[in-house]
C-alpha cells in the first residue's frame, strides 16, 4: 500500500511517500480502505519525536491520527461490522497510522460513519470530538448552567467543543479571532474574546471549567478567571503524573512529568481549582454517543480544505503553519 512515513524523527523534510506491506488483521481487526484522513497538531509533535519517551514508536513510522472509509475485511471475532460498512475511528495510540490506503483498527477503537456526512467531513471528527467529550463529558462533567472557557474556538477542538459544550446546556465562553466571531458564535458561544485586541483575563471571571487547546501563558491565565473549585482540562501539556500512570509509565519517568507540572498545579492548589492534562483515547463506544449527536444536527464538522493523497506533505505543511482558517484540514484517499 502507498503511505506517508518517517524513517527518523525530524522536520517535514522527514515525511515521504513510501510502498508499505498491507495490513494483516488479527482476530479483532477491522480492515479499513481508507478514504479519508485529518491533519491534527499531534502529527507535528510524533513527527518531531516529542512524544518518543511516552509513545515508544517503532521507525519507519505511518503517520495519521484519525480516518474515515470502508470495510474491506473482518477478523473472525468481529460481530458489529461487516465488508462494505462505512465506519470512522480515532485508532489506539499504539496503531496510529492514517496517512495510509489501507489499516487494520481494533473493533473496540471503531463506529459507524454517521449517515450524513462525507467521508472527509468524518475523517474531521474522531481526534477532535472524543478529545472534546472526554474533556467536557467525562472529566468535567459539565451540567446545565454552567460557565465554560474554551479556548481557540474556530481550530479543530474547539469547533466541536463549543458545540458540545451547548449541547450540554453550558454558558461557553471563547477565544477567536475576529474574522472568525461568527463562525464561532453559530457554534454557540455566548461569548467571544478577541485573543489580538483583547485579554480574556481582564474579561472573564467565575467559570466552571476551562478547556486549555494553547498551554503557556493562556494556561496561567486560564487558572485565575475559575471560580473555587474550577477545573482547567489542558490538551496542550504539561503532561502530570496521572497521565503517565495511564502510560504505564516507569517510576523516573512518571517523576519527571510530574515535575513538569509541579508549579501549574501548586499555582491551581493555591487558588482553590485543579489542573490536569488529557491525552485522548481511542473509544469507538464515545465514538457512537458523537455519532447520534451529528445524526441529530447536534454536531457538525467544521473542515478548512481537503487536500489529495499525493498532497499529504502539503496539507501537513498548510496545517502546522496555521494557514487553516478554521476547523480540519484533511487528506482524501480516495
Amino acid at each position: 500500500m502507498k503511505a506517508y512515513v518517517i524513517e527518523k524523527y525530524g522536520d517535514q523534510s522527514a515525511v515521504r511517500a513510501a510502498e508499505m506491506p498491507d495490513p494483516e488483521p488479527g482476530a479483532d481487526d477491522v480492515l479499513v480502505e481508507i478514504h479519508a484522513a485529518s491533519v491534527n497538531p499531534l502529527d507535528f509533535k510524533i513527527r518531531d519525536g516529542a512524544f518518543r519517551r511516552i509513545l515508544p514508536y517503532r521507525l519507519p513510522l505511518v503517520l495519521g491520527n484519525d480516518l474515515a472509509g470502508v470495510v474491506v475485511q473482518v477478523g473472525s471475532a468481529i460481530t458489529r461490522f461487516a465488508v462494505g460498512d462505512e465506519v470512522y475511528a480515532r485508532p489506539d495510540k499504539d496503531r496510529i497510522g492514517t496517512f495510509a490506503e489501507l489499516i487494520a483498527v481494533h473493533q473496540n477503537d471503531l463506529a459507524h460513519k454517521p449517515a450524513g456526512l462525507t467521508m472527509a467531513e468524518a475523517a474531521s471528527l474522531p481526534l477532535v470530538a472524543l478529545t472534546s467529550w472526554q474533556a467536557l463529558v467525562e472529566r468535567a462533567q459539565v451540567r446545565p448552567g454552567q460557565k465554560v472557557l474554551i479556548h481557540a474556538g474556530s481550530g479543530g477542538v474547539g469547533t466541536v467543543a463549543l458545540q458540545l459544550a451547548g449541547y450540554l446546556g453550558a454558558h461557553v465562553a471563547t477565544t477567536a479571532s475576529a474574522a472568525n466571531a461568527a463562525l464561532v458564535k453559530e457554534l454557540g458561544a455566548d461569548v467571544v474574546i478577541d485573543y489580538r485586541t483583547q485579554d480574556f483575563e481582564e474579561l472573564l471571571d467565575g467559570y466552571d471549567v476551562v478547556l486549555d487547546t494553547l498551554g503557556g501563558k493562556t494556561l496561567d491565565k486560564s487558572l485565575r478567571v475559575l471560580k473555587p473549585g474550577g477545573k482547567v482540562i489542558g490538551i496542550a501539556g504539561p503532561p502530570d503524573a496521572d497521565f503517565a500512570r495511564e502510560l504505564g509509565a516507569n517510576p523516573i519517568l512518571r517523576q519527571a512529568m510530574n515535575a513538569l507540572s509541579f508549579k501549574t498545579r501548586r499555582h491551581a492548589k493555591r487558588r482553590g481549582v485543579t489542573y490536569s492534562f488529557l491525552f485522548m483515547k481511542a473509544s469507538g463506544d464515545q465514538l457512537r454517543d458523537i455519532t447520534r449527536l451529528v445524526d441529530a444536527g447536534e454536531i457538525r464538522p467544521v473542515v478548512d480544505r481537503v487536500f489529495p493523497f499525493e498532497q499529504t506533505r502539503e496539507a501537513m505543511e498548510y496545517a502546522e503553519k496555521g494557514r487553516a482558517k478554521a476547523g480540519k484540514v484533511v487528506i482524501a484517499t480516495v
